[in-house]
């Protein structure tokens, strides 16, 4: 295949499966990290090794030209998505438990003990 084939697949099939529910995750820079590692990894298989101009020598991609290239980070893609379902969950119903555990209001108390058989 191609490699705008292949890059299209990343962006429309392999991007969408990874960032799925990526709304509530909450990311330390370890995972953003481990993330951006695993961007780059991809990209480096799709795109393949590259000639160096001065040596002439095939080699790796390198992360910044990898950047250059495709500019959309996988950790960009996560804040905008992060503040769209934040607005979702602001707006919705109040009796939902979305909006209740955004919003921090816990009505009521848990039994104590074991749950009855039924």
């Amino acid at each position: 295949m191609s490699k705008n084939i292949k890059l299209t697949m990343y962006i429309s099939v392999i991007l969408p499966f990874v960032l799925y529910g990526c709304e509530t995750w909450s990311l330390a820079l370890r995972e953003e990290h481990r993330m951006r590692v695993f961007e780059n990894r991809e990209l480096r298989r799709i795109l393949g090794p590259k000639r160096d101009e001065v040596t002439e020598e095939w080699r790796r991609w390198r992360s910044e030209e990898l950047n250059d290239l495709y500019s959309p980070n996988i950790t960009r893609a996560i804040k905008p998505r992060r503040k769209g379902w934040a607005g979702r969950a602001a707006c919705t119903v109040a009796r939902r438990g979305a909006k209740r555990i955004f919003m921090g209001k816990f009505e009521g108390k848990r039994p104590l003990g074991r749950p009855r058989c039924r």
